[in-house]
C-alpha cells in the first residue's frame, strides 16, 4: 500500500478538525490550489490593467471573445476527460496553459506599440479562460476524493488555501510591478503551474492508500462519455440546472459591477503601474478579510447551519449592497458593496456550492461542472456586459444600475433555498443507497 509522508502537522490537524487519515490528503490538496491561485493573482492585475488599456467601452468585446473561446474550448475539454486519467488530464490541461504563458512573453516583449493593444486584448480573454478552467478542475478533482460529509469539514479550509493563495499572488504583482515588470511575474506563473501539476500527482497517489468517495479502480480510469455530456446533463437535470442558474445570476451582477471598477480605475488612475497597482491592493484586501472569514467562521457556518443557508448569505449580501448602491452611488459604498461580495463568494458561496456536486455522479463532477463553471458563467458574462453597455447607452448611472440587480438577487435567493433543500434531498437518497449495499454485501450467501 502506497504510504505517504503527512504533510500537516499534528497540532494543526487538531485546531482545524482535519483528522488523522486525512491530513496528506488535505495537505497536498492545500498545496495545490495555493499554487492555483498565486498564479491566477499574479496574473489577474496584469489582465484587469491591459483590458483597461483599450477602453472600457471595448470591454463588453473582450467578454464576447472569452465566451467564443470557451465554446471552442469547452469540447476539447470534454475530449480530453474521456480519454485520459484524472491525474494524465490535469498534467495536459495546466502544461498547455504554462505553454501559452512562455508564447505571451514573446509577444509582448517582440510587438510593436501598435501590436501591443492586441495582445492585451488576447492575454484578456486568455486569462479569463484560464481562470475557470483550472480551478474547475481542481474542484472536480478534490470532490472525486472527498465525499459529501468530508466536504462541509474541508473545503472552507481548501478556500482558505485558496485566498492565502491569491493573497499572496495580490501582494507579489503590486510588490514587484514596477521593479521587474509583467514579463518575470508571468514566468512566476509558469512555474507556479507546474508545482500545481507535481501536487496533483502527489495527491492522487496519496488517495488510493485511503478509503475515499471515489474507489481508486474508478478514479484511475477516464470519466468517459461524450465530449458534450456537460450541456446535456445540465440541462436534464433540475438539480444541476438550478446550480447553472445560481452560477448564472452571480455573473451577472458581478459583471455590472466588475464595469463599474474599471470606470473607476479608467477615470482615477492614468498611468498603467497604478491601475495595476489599485486592482492588485483591492485583490488583496478581499483575500485578506475573506481569510479570516474562512479561518473563523465557514466552517462552523457549515456546520452549524448546513448548506442551504451558508448559500444565501451572498444573494441577500447582493440585495443589501444593491440597495445601497440604488440609495448613495458614491464610490466608498461601491468599494463595500464589491468587497462584501466577493468576500462572501470566496469565503461561503464557493465552498457550499462545491458541496452540492459531492451528492452528484462522478461523470457530472468533471463534466457538468465543467460546462456550468466555464460556459454558464462567461454566458452570464456575456448577457451582463451587453446589457451593461446598453444601460449606459441608456444614460443610466450607478443607481440606476443598481437597481436592477436588487430583483435578479432577490431571485438568485430563492434559488439558494430551492438548492439547499434539493442537496439534502439527495444527500439522504444517497446514505438510503449506501446502506441498502452495505446490507447486500454483508448478507450471507442463500444455499438453494
Amino acid at each position: 500500500m502506497y504510504k505517504e509522508r503527512q504533510v500537516i502537522p499534528g497540532p494543526l490537524q487538531r485546531l482545524t478538525g482535519i483528522r488523522p487519515e486525512e491530513a496528506s490528503l488535505v495537505g497536498w490538496s492545500l498545496i495545490y490550489i495555493i499554487a492555483l491561485f498565486l498564479a491566477y493573482y499574479v496574473l489577474r492585475p496584469i489582465r484587469d490593467e491591459l483590458g483597461v488599456t483599450g477602453g472600457v467601452s471595448n470591454l463588453p468585446w473582450l467578454f464576447t471573445g472569452t465566451l467564443i473561446v470557451m465554446l471552442l474550448v469547452s469540447p476539447i475539454y470534454g475530449y480530453i476527460v474521456r480519454r485520459y486519467s484524472r491525474e494524465r488530464f490535469i498534467a495536459i490541461a495546466y502544461r498547455f496553459f504554462a505553454a501559452n504563458l512562455v508564447i505571451f512573453i514573446v509577444l509582448m516583449t517582440s510587438s510593436s506599440e501598435a501590436h501591443q493593444v492586441w495582445v492585451g486584448r488576447a492575454f484578456f480573454i486568455w486569462v479569463s479562460v484560464f481562470n475557470l478552467f483550472v480551478v474547475s478542475v481542481f474542484w472536480s478533482f478534490i470532490e472525486d476524493i472527498f465525499n459529501s460529509g468530508q466536504g462541509k469539514r474541508l473545503f472552507g479550509i481548501l478556500s482558505a488555501g485558496a485566498t492565502f493563495g491569491g493573497l499572496l499572488g495580490s501582494a507579489i504583482t503590486s510588490g514587484l510591478i514596477e521593479h521587474i515588470g509583467r514579463t518575470w511575474l508571468i514566468a512566476i506563473s509558469i512555474i507556479l503551474l507546474e508545482v500545481a501539476v507535481l501536487a496533483s500527482a502527489k495527491l492522487s497517489r496519496a488517495s488510493g492508500s485511503l478509503r475515499i468517495a471515489t474507489p481508486q479502480d474508478e478514479a484511475s480510469k477516464p470519466v468517459g462519455g461524450g465530449i458534450f455530456t456537460g450541456m446535456i446533463h445540465t440541462f436534464r437535470s433540475p438539480y444541476l440546472l438550478g446550480i447553472a442558474c445560481f452560477v448564472l445570476i452571480y455573473s451577472i451582477t458581478s459583471t455590472f459591477l466588475y464595469f463599474q471598477q474599471a470606470s473607476i480605475a479608467e477615470v482615477n488612475f492614468p498611468t498603467r503601474e497604478a491601475r495595476t497597482a489599485f486592482f492588485a491592493n483591492i485583490d488583496f484586501w478581499v483575500n485578506a478579510i475573506t481569510l479570516f472569514v474562512q479561518i473563523f467562521l465557514t466552517g462552523r457556518l457549515m456546520a452549524g447551519f448546513g448548506v442551504l443557508l451558508t448559500l444565501c448569505v451572498l444573494p441577500l449580501v447582493s440585495v443589501i449592497g444593491f440597495a445601497g448602491l440604488t440609495a448613495y452611488p458614491t464610490v466608498i459604498v461601491f468599494v463595500v458593496a464589491q468587497v462584501a461580495r466577493r468576500v462572501a463568494n470566496f469565503a461561503l458561496a464557493r465552498p457550499a456550492r462545491e458541496v452540492l456536486f459531492t451528492s452528484s455522479k462522478r461523470e457530472d463532477r468533471y463534466k457538468a461542472k465543467n460546462f456550468i463553471d466555464t460556459v454558464i458563467y462567461r454566458g452570464g458574462d456575456q448577457v451582463a456586459s451587453w446589457s451593461y453597455a446598453g444601460l449606459m447607452a441608456l444614460g443610466l448611472g450607478i443607481s440606476q444600475i443598481a437597481l436592477v440587480g436588487i430583483p435578479l438577487s432577490i431571485i438568485w435567493l430563492a434559488i439558494s433555498i430551492w438548492l439547499g433543500r434539493a442537496h439534502v434531498q439527495q444527500e439522504k437518497a444517497q446514505e438510503r443507497s449506501a446502506t441498502g449495499v452495505s446490507m447486500t454485501e454483508s448478507s450471507p450467501p442463500v444455499n438453494t
